[in-house]
């Protein structure tokens, strides 16, 4: 079972393909129809998949891992970590294995799949350039499958491109990010919005509400920026840290 959480579609297109090489289903944390009870076999897997947030486990997949109940002979579980990134992942593994530990479960391996950036609210941050974006989608392919492969013979090795200052992204960044760049609030729509619901269809918690005709932002906001970048109108901004930044849609 793949448990997967994906804000702007590069996590779900990894999960779909790991999916289909593992011969496992997929469930989208943050769904409508989420349940939080789940009956797992002791033969069976369970893969963790995310994509990283300032180097580290988003909060509403670290909320669904410390509350979702496995059903059945769960000490015998095998859990994996995959996410995503769009350069490295920091110690995001250490927080994961926590987690994991926490709930007294196996964790066996993480892996990390590089793909397009999407971030950029902070100065410094944008999308990819198109090479660069390409690049990467074109190496992601034989990167699941290699990933995949490793999963299938269970293999203790962590394969995670960590990057430079890892503890210090992680342990000091992250928490930081996680107090002060997490509120909502500064999302609106500008004149541009034409009132299409796009952003509202694409959010993973249902965040977002049209009322009249234009988009109203609750609190339950992972900050993924799905809504900024799936905005045909280039209308999504966050206060003016975006009026000058790219878009990124999964092709």
């Amino acid at each position: 079972m793949i448990f997967c959480f994906s804000g702007t579609g590069n996590t779900k297109r990894v999960a779909g393909l790991l999916a289909g090489l593992l011969g496992d289903s997929v469930v989208m944390v943050g769904a409508k129809d989420q349940r939080m009870s789940y009956d797992i076999g002791a033969d069976e897997r369970v893969v963790w998949m995310f994509p990283v947030h300032s180097w580290g486990v988003p909060p509403v997949m670290r909320r669904f891992m410390r509350h979702v109940e496995l059903r059945g002979e769960v000490a015998d579980v095998k859990h994996y970590m995959v996410c995503t990134c769009g350069d490295d992942t920091g110690l995001t593994h250490e927080m994961w294995r926590k987690e994991m530990r926490r709930r007294g479960w196996r964790g066996v391996a993480a892996h990390s799949v590089t793909m397009p950036n999407t971030y950029v609210l902070l100065p410094g941050f944008d999308v990819d350039t198109a090479d660069v974006e390409t690049g990467k989608l074109q190496a992601m392919s034989e990167r699941v499958r290699r990933v995949a492969r490793a999963i299938k013979c269970a293999s203790p090795i962590d394969d995670v491109l960590k990057g430079k200052c890892a503890w210090l992204k992680t342990r000091v960044v992250y928490p930081l990010f996680m107090r002060y760049m997490m509120s909502p609030k500064p999302l609106h729509a500008t004149g541009e919005c034409v009132g299409c619901g796009g952003c509202a269809k694409v959010c993973p918690l249902s965040n977002i509400e049209m009322v009249d005709g234009r988009p109203c932002w609750g609190d339950n906001c992972a900050m993924c920026l799905g809504c900024y970048h799936a905005c045909t109108r280039h209308a999504v901004a966050y206060g003016s840290r975006t009026a000058k930044k790219g878009q990124y849609r999964l092709k």
